[in-house]
């Protein structure tokens, strides 16, 4: 892009059961995006929601023509609603952020910024996470590092999806069709420039966490199997120790 130059900025922002925290979201959202020169959309995702989040994105949409609305069929998970974002925006730069707002819509600017400069992928990385037991920061800190000495990708620690990528990194990432997708390593295993920029992650503003244990435990199952061979190094190991077992015990 030519620095200084107007921009088409889309937003991807995936929602399930955000009822409490959507009109928040889209005022600070709004705000920000009128201090951003050149288009913009965003891209709400609702993600099957059992509430009134398709209601109130509804409604956000006939007030605000940059924002649209996709409504999936059913609740297909957190990965796949980014994904079905990511397909539909037309924007020469697009910011993936989570609808709770503990993504804050204030750090866009400085993703903007870096992009500016040249750099395709801007990853957000969290220095501080506010109202998060010390448990989950734990089991956060210990994933990381687990996955950065697993993987021979360089995925950044303390990042989640909140991002913002060049349209030519969102071409390349579109060709890859996995089903079980983890977009923070997809985005890293790409290439292209990237950087990071640094943000206080915020207590969540109303409702609670939609990645559980299990949730959290089945992507970073995700992460590892996709990003590492390890997993099927110990398998092919542990095969051959059984079937020497076995031989030895017949004879």
């Amino acid at each position: 892009m030519t620095t200084g130059s107007p921009i088409r900025l889309s937003v991807v922002v995936p929602l399930y059961n955000e009822t409490q925290t959507l009109p928040e979201l889209v005022r600070r959202l709004g705000a920000v995006l009128d201090g951003v020169e050149g288009e913009t959309e965003v891209v709400l995702v609702d993600d099957g929601s059992v509430d009134r989040t398709a209601e109130l994105a509804s409604e956000a949409v006939d007030r605000d023509p940059r924002f649209r609305l996709i409504r999936l069929s059913r609740n297909f998970g957190h990965q796949i609603a980014i994904s079905a974002g990511l397909d539909a925006v037309v924007g020469d730069a697009v910011v993936i952020m989570d609808g709770d707002l503990q993504d804050p819509p204030e750090v866009i600017p400085d993703l903007v910024q870096r992009w500016r400069e040249g750099f395709e992928i801007v990853h957000a990385v969290r220095v501080s996470r506010e109202g998060e037991p010390r448990l989950r920061k734990a089991r956060a800190a210990l994933f990381y590092r687990l996955l950065r000495r697993l993987t021979d990708t360089d995925i950044p620690a303390d990042v989640g999806d909140f991002r913002l990528v060049d349209r030519r990194a969102l071409t390349a990432f579109r060709t890859m069709r996995e089903r079980n997708r983890y977009i923070r390593g997809m985005f890293s295993w790409v290439g292209f420039r990237q950087t990071t920029v640094g943000y206080a992650r915020e207590a969540r503003y109303a409702g609670e966490s939609k990645y559980p244990l299990r949730k959290l435990a089945k992507l970073g199952a995700d992460g590892v199997l996709s990003f590492s061979n390890a997993p099927l190094r110990l398998a092919l190991r542990l095969g051959f120790a059984i079937s020497t077992l076995a031989f030895l015990f017949a004879a």
